[in-house]
């Protein structure tokens, strides 16, 4: 059996890199969360920091950095919506993760409860209410109560060490 090298490293600013890239051994599946900003705009982002956290009541959660372009919308709006992407939507993934771009215009989604963009054709879709939001450090976590949600299926799409992976075989 063969295992990779491991390094003890106690977490420091100059070491940010190496603690991103050891968490990055942790698989996640990758969502794209939307909402409404003031204005009343259509706003998205891609998230991976995305679990489940109680079933009754049926809740969820989710991280945003302080530094986010959204920060203000999600912070501030009390409804979102998060979106499970499937494998095949890699493409939106990289769209939601970037600046710029007129986004909504690249995809297909329409208004979904509450005046939120809700996108088309995702593995799984999360309708929610803000009900906290808690400060974690660099990041708010924000939870949310589930107030409706559909399964589309399909494979999901996977992150795992800095790229998108599929899943093996049964």
């Amino acid at each position: 059996m063969t295992t990779e090298s491991s390094q003890v490293l106690t977490p420091s600013a100059d070491q940010g890199r190496a603690l991103r890239d050891t968490l990055g051994h942790f698989a996640t599946g990758v969502t794209v969360v939307t909402t409404r900003d003031a204005a009343g705009q259509p706003a998205g982002m891609t998230v991976n920091s995305f679990n489940s956290v109680s079933l009754d009541p049926a809740m969820v959660l989710w991280s945003i950095d302080k530094q986010a372009l959204g920060y203000q919308a999600f912070t501030g709006q009390e409804h979102f919506a998060v979106h499970v992407l499937k494998a095949d939507q890699q493409h939106i993934s990289n769209l939601f993760a970037g600046r710029g771009a007129d986004k909504f215009g690249q995809v297909h989604w329409r208004t979904g409860p509450d005046g939120i963009p809700q996108l088309e054709g995702c593995a799984a879709y999360f309708h929610c209410r803000r009900v906290q939001c808690i400060d974690g450090g660099d990041h708010t976590i924000l939870l949310g109560e589930v107030l409706e949600f559909t399964a589309g299926g399909g494979e999901p799409l996977v992150f795992h060490r800095g790229r998108y992976r599929a899943l093996a075989g049964d």
